[in-house]
């Protein structure tokens, strides 16, 4: 049997590190077209300090056209760095492999992050990776975060809750009758997404804290 080659390509190295953004593109672009293991390190390294959008998302790209069995360890590995961009990205790459595998390693600790995009980041994943047994769970845990940060995080926490589907309402209506009017709004503003996706976030938002305004609502009317 011949041996395969592990040796990465000295040049598509260099140009992944060089200072033009555009050339970093290209170079990931190619790792990802002519997908090759030993590119591994690589490009989860460059993925913890690209400082360009469009070169992270080709690098994630390019993650996910190698082996899980060799991309999914090393991004685990990741997940327990102290830079948060590294914690981040390899959780939104794990998101696009969706080897559910990855689950045990997004962590309470990720999914309480201090860092607001790796929080976001886990928070996406997690709902992704896992497993149904495990989804109630995540659903409390999730939860628990109502009423954290701005819009963004908002919206992102209420979208991640919106996807684990009818396990959230025993959470969602538990929350609706927190002391903390934050929690409370952002609580009514995900059962009310739910109910109208269309709706849009914002005006969902509005329409909560109008409603915890007011004051509490009859027993009835406190359904998911």
């Amino acid at each position: 049997m011949v041996p395969v080659d592990t040796t990465p390509d000295t040049r598509v190295l260099e140009a992944l590190n060089a200072a033009s953004s555009s050339a970093r593109l290209q170079a990931a672009l190619a790792m990802g077209t002519h997908a090759d293991p030993a590119h591994v390190e690589a490009l989860v390294a460059r993925c913890a300090i690209e400082p360009n959008f469009f070169v992270r998302d080709m690098l994630t790209w390019a993650l996910t056209r190698l082996p899980a069995r060799l991309t999914v360890p090393r991004l685990c590995a990741e997940l327990r760095s102290e830079r948060a961009q590294a914690r981040s990205q390899a959780l939104h790459t794990l998101s696009k492999i969706g080897d559910v595998r990855a689950y045990p390693a997004v962590t309470r600790s990720l999914l309480r992050d201090a860092d607001d995009e790796v929080a976001r980041s886990a928070w996406r994943a997690a709902v992704v990776l896992a497993p149904d047994e495990e989804r109630d769970a995540l659903a409390a845990e999730l939860a628990s975060q109502l009423g954290r940060g701005g819009r963004d995080v908002a919206l992102s926490l209420s979208r991640a809750l919106v996807t684990l589907g009818d396990v959230v309402e025993p959470v969602l209506r538990a929350a609706m009758a927190s002391t903390d009017p934050a929690v409370r709004a952002h609580a009514r503003a995900t059962a009310l997404l739910r109910r109208d996706p269309d709706g849009g976030f914002d005006a969902a938002v509005d329409e909560a804290k109008r409603i915890v305004a007011l004051g509490p609502e009859p027993a009835e009317g406190a359904g998911c």
